[in-house]
């Protein structure tokens, strides 16, 4: 195998897969990254069995081949050569080590052969639509916030994408709850994607999908089956395999009597919350809510930093109500919110409370409350 490459094409294509490859490996080969060069494009693929992503590029190829080398080690080479260097690439003969050259800098890197790298199943995938960049951003970022990290329950380390009707109009939805909070969104679901299967997309694959997606405004298409997922854009595919595992039953949790509702400009709102907690322990975070009418007080106190308290005026009339929440979940929420104003809707202190953006009704937010 011969070839050249300019080098930012070279780094841009490794910065997409080599990601996927974990830092302690087991399995030698799983380390590497496997580069094929044929006609007049190489092909870069890395995986870790359960996420695979191949990026093409277009190359000046002398001599066609394929080999496989250190993912990390390759990337961390070609981000310190020289900015608008050529890369010309060798491997073959009987060393069994490829040789990678810009200017006067010479790497010589250990392979290992092609054929113990596994093979990328083409498995069939029937169900496909598509989806703009902005839109997969969208469903990702507002939802992936409450991915739950325990292990224990791995049906919920992933978000839920599935078609349902909402009022009557079919959407596409994506859910995602850690037991604490929950986050749902939706948009009109694709006339292709009538009749999908609710997938559980892991969290990894989800924080790999956007970093790639960044900047990227091509449409995405989507394939999946009830066990693979695979995303397709631009000269990258990324594929997946899907939790396997039943999502709870998500609108069991959102509740429908409450009745107290409260709306607050989300900027100065979660500025407050930010300030305020401050004074919260590291490990409650909690903060009070304190509604009644045309005021909220919030307030935070701890034995060791002592007491912190802050009123906002607002745009409320009903009983009043204390309830305490964790602060961080408070805020995380706060930056899902694009638009001016939040309307939180509660019942009591021991339910959970609604938090939608006013202007744009496609998402909402179920927030558990603690005791303070």
């Amino acid at each position: 195998m011969k070839l050249t490459i300019e080098r930012a094409a070279l780094l841009k294509s490794l910065t997409h897969v080599q990601s996927v490859v974990e830092r302690r490996n087991t399995i030698p080969i799983l380390s590497n990254v496997l580069i094929e060069a044929e006609g007049s494009a190489l092909s870069l693929t890395a995986t870790d069995m359960d996420l695979t992503v191949v990026d093409k590029l277009a190359a000046e190829v002398s001599q066609p081949g394929a080999t496989t080398a250190p993912a990390h080690t390759l990337y961390d080479i070609v981000r310190k050569l020289p900015e608008g260097s050529q890369v010309s690439i060798e491997a073959g003969g009987d060393d069994a080590r490829l040789t990678l050259q810009a200017g006067r800098s010479v790497f010589t890197l250990a392979t290992l052969p092609r054929e113990d790298f596994p093979a990328t199943s083409a498995d069939d995938l029937p169900q496909s639509f598509t989806l703009q960049a902005s839109e997969l951003k969208t469903l990702i970022d507002r939802t992936r916030f409450a991915i739950s990290t325990e292990e224990t329950r791995y049906y919920l380390n992933g978000i839920y994408l599935h078609a349902t009707a909402s009022n009557e109009l079919s959407v596409l939805r994506a859910v995602a709850t850690d037991g604490h909070r929950l986050a749902r969104v939706e948009m009109p679901l694709p006339d292709a994607a009538k009749g999908m299967p609710g997938v559980i997309v892991p969290r990894k694959t989800v924080g790999e999908l956007r970093r790639l997606v960044e900047g990227i405004d091509d449409p995405v298409e989507l394939a999946l089956s009830e066990t693979k997922i695979r995303f397709a854009f631009g000269p990258t595919i990324l594929t997946s395999k899907l939790i396997d595992g039943t999502f709870p039953d998500y609108e069991r949790v959102i509740p429908s009597g409450n009745d107290k509702v409260l709306e607050v400009d989300c900027k100065t709102f979660a500025e407050a919350v930010d300030r305020v907690s401050t004074i919260s322990s590291e490990k409650s975070r909690a903060v009070k809510l304190a509604v009644d009418k045309g005021a909220l007080t919030l307030s935070a106190n701890s034995p060791e930093n002592g007491t912190a308290v802050e009123e906002l005026e607002i745009d409320y009339d009903g009983l009043g109500i204390e309830i305490g929440f964790n602060s961080r979940y408070l805020l995380d929420i706060a930056q899902q919110i694009e638009g001016d104003a939040a309307q939180f809707t509660m019942a009591d202190p021991a339910s959970p409370t609604i938090v939608r953006e006013v202007a744009d009704p496609s998402a909402l937010y179920v927030l558990m409350p603690m005791r303070v």
